[in-house]
């Protein structure tokens, strides 16, 4: 050890004294070279490292084999230590449950590769898309029988066909959606199509959802853009058992009834009055069709569009679509009777999709039908209205505004829905001499933020 180390702070160490005893060798228990005898105040070599470690020398507390105690400094770091691994933990888990959520929703969803092949054959006869940043996007609700939808009818050989087909229009800026119901009985042309074996059908002059039972997807998808000159970006294909499913995770919807139903062929019984339908009661609802209302297609296109208004803002207003636990359940039974195209089979595809709705004013997500009229050669189908079809689907293909107001409004000469929007050369639109804006053409239809109680 150094000679300088003191016995306590300011008092000098003495001077080494050598001893000249027993013939002048160092007597025993001398300090070696030094000749210096330990005092037995002085610190020694091993009572410094025991200081060091925490031992006797440390403060001179405590005995040989025992730990000091915790000051409050080092409890602390102690308990910080704990309680960033239990942490780290935490956020492992949340992480692992996360990503195993994640991909049971990715994997739910099915891929229609097929129509996407045979659309890629067509490519040449398809529209092109004209406004940047906007998307149409098909929804066909298939009324198969196979499988867990043979409750709902019976299975003639797994063929299928269109119940509803809406085309969704979303704005370039997200501000508004417009939802455009096509009639299934609607007589259109139906270009050739290839069927699930490959034979190639004869283009032919039909009822709409016959191109759904011919073709598939691809072929419905080529008689809307034919109809329309709408370039459809993407489709999404959901059956019976996803539809319900949706109104169970979002626990029901509120309907008001005017007459009690009872409709065995729909499943559904149910009083008059307000009440709030369940996912099997809001099937058999929006399916019912000659025991609610005068019986028509027409009128059952309606209440379909409101109640999907009604979800829409239920899903809105109770903040499904910004709380997790709350959307997950409704993803889940989406997906779980969902087929989409490549474009949007995946998770995040959806969630990009939903988080660009989401932001929609519910006044502003509208529900209206095609101009239509009954058939001259068959009053049980349908045939456009023209030119006020082709001016509503020229709104839309350029991402132009369209209003919709109660039908009674509509009939009762509030229509704008022949004020075209088609502009000459000059850029003026037909009949504007002030340079304003002409107003947007106005249909017959609903939105979002209706209240289905409020007529």
């Amino acid at each position: 050890m150094d000679a300088d180390v003191s016995d306590s702070p300011g008092t000098p160490a003495e001077p080494d004294r050598p001893d000249h005893s027993a013939g002048g060798e160092p007597s025993e228990g001398s300090q070696g070279a030094s000749g210096a005898a330990p005092r037995d105040d002085a610190p020694t070599e091993s009572s410094q490292a025991s200081a060091a470690d925490g031992g006797p020398g440390a403060g001179g507390s405590g005995t040989w084999g025992e730990r000091p105690a915790r000051g409050p400094q080092e409890g602390r770091r102690h308990w910080l230590r704990w309680t960033a691994l239990a942490a780290s933990f935490l956020v492992l888990v949340a992480a692992g449950v996360g990503w195993w959520l994640y991909k049971k929703l990715d994997g739910n969803i099915t891929t229609d590769t097929s129509a996407a092949a045979e659309l890629k054959a067509y490519e040449r006869e398809r529209p092109l898309p004209i406004a940047r940043g906007a998307q149409n996007i098909l929804l066909i609700g298939s009324d198969t029988r196979s499988g867990d939808n043979s409750a709902y009818g019976r299975d003639d050989g797994g063929s299928q066909r269109s119940d509803t087909t809406i085309l969704l229009h979303l704005a370039a800026d997200r501000r508004s959606a417009t939802a455009m119901s096509i009639p299934r009985d609607l007589m259109s042309e139906i270009p050739s199509c290839h069927t699930d074996d490959g034979k190639a059908t004869k283009e032919q002059f039909a009822q709409f959802n016959w191109a759904f039972e011919l073709g598939g997807t691809a072929c419905t998808i080529r008689t809307v853009e034919k109809m329309t000159g709408i370039r459809v970006d993407h489709h999404m294909v959901i059956d019976f058992n996803g539809f319900k499913d949706m109104v169970d995770a979002v626990d029901g919807v509120e309907v008001c009834l005017k007459a009690p139903v009872d409709d065995t062929d729909a499943h559904l019984k149910l009083p008059a009055g307000r009440q709030k339908l369940d996912g099997e009661e809001a099937l058999g609802y929006v399916r019912a069709r000659k025991s609610i209302g005068n019986g028509s297609d027409t009128e059952r296109m309606d209440r379909q569009q409101k109640f999907l208004g009604a979800l829409v803002n239920k899903m809105q207003s109770n903040g499904v679509l910004l709380n997790p636990t709350r959307l997950y359940p409704v993803l889940d039974a989406a997906t779980k009777s969902l087929t989409t195209d490549p474009g949007l089979d995946s998770l995040r595809d959806l969630y990009d999709l939903v988080r660009g709705m989401r932001n929609v004013p519910t006044e502003k997500v509208q529900f209206l039908t095609v101009p239509r009229q009954a058939y001259h050669a068959d009053p049980n189908r349908d045939e456009l209205v023209q030119p006020d079809a082709d001016r509503l689907f020229t709104q839309l293909r350029k991402d132009e505004p369209v209003a919709v107001v109660p039908a009674d409004k509509v009939n009762s000469g509030d229509s704008q829905a022949d004020h075209s929007s088609e502009k000459d050369p000059s850029g003026q639109t037909p009949g504007d001499t002030d340079g304003s804006p002409t107003p947007a053409p106005t249909y017959s239809g609903s939105n979002a933020a209706d209240d289905l109680c409020g007529s």
